[in-house]
């Protein structure tokens, strides 16, 4: 059974940093796409960064320069490096698994396996 679980998430002021980890279990980290996504209330979830196995990466423009997705195959954990961190990026981080996709998805239907989320609260 696969299990993740994200953790690094916490309040910030504006322009500081935080570090999310997501750490696998029952997963082969082979022939993936793992990502982060957010949703802030009222809105709806959204792909922020993928990764796939073969070290590709994909943002979303709003991110793009500040934050950074990686992966550590040996333990399994996927971590996003949040930089520069806007009151706009306040929101449920959510840490996602699924297939191999050309290239990953931002599409909350592109994964099968979720962690339970963390929050991250950035105030200005």
């Amino acid at each position: 059974q696969v299990h993740l679980v994200e953790s690094g998430g916490g309040s910030v002021q504006a322009g500081g940093s935080l570090r999310l980890s997501c750490a696998a279990s029952g997963l082969t980290f082979t022939s993936y796409c793992m990502a982060w996504l957010r949703q802030a209330p009222g809105q709806e979830r959204e792909g922020v960064a993928t990764i796939r196995s073969d070290g590709l990466e994909n943002y979303a423009d709003s991110v793009k320069g500040r934050f950074t997705i990686s992966t550590d195959n040996a333990k399994p954990t996927l971590f996003l490096q949040m930089n520069s961190l806007k009151p706009e990026d306040t929101a449920m981080f959510y840490c996602a698994s699924g297939p191999w996709g050309s290239p990953c998805s931002t599409s909350t239907r592109a994964y099968n396996y979720w962690g339970q989320g963390t929050q991250v609260t950035v105030s200005s």
